[in-house]
C-alpha cells in the first residue's frame, strides 16, 4: 500500500510541474484575440446573449404579473 501511495504521489506532482512549465510557453489568449479583432465579436455575442435573458426575464415577468392579476 505504501507503494501505491509513493506511485500516486509522484503522478500528482508531475502533472503539476507539467502543468506549471505549460504555462510559461502559453501566449496571452488576451494579446491573441486583441491582436486577430475578434476580441469585438465575442463581445458582441456576449452582450447579445446578456440582453437577449434580460428581455426574456421582462417578458417573462410580464406574463406572471397578468397571471397573478387573473387569480
Amino acid at each position: 500500500m505504501n507503494k501505491l501511495k509513493q506511485t500516486g504521489l509522484t503522478l500528482v506532482l508531475a502533472m503539476f510541474t507539467v502543468l506549471a512549465n505549460a504555462e510559461d510557453r502559453v501566449p496571452d489568449p488576451k494579446d491573441f484575440m486583441r491582436s486577430n479583432g475578434k476580441i469585438y465579436v465575442v463581445m458582441a455575442v456576449v452582450v447579445t446573449i446578456v440582453v437577449a435573458l434580460f428581455l426574456y426575464l421582462v417578458s417573462l415577468d410580464k406574463k406572471i404579473s397578468k397571471l397573478e392579476r387573473k387569480s
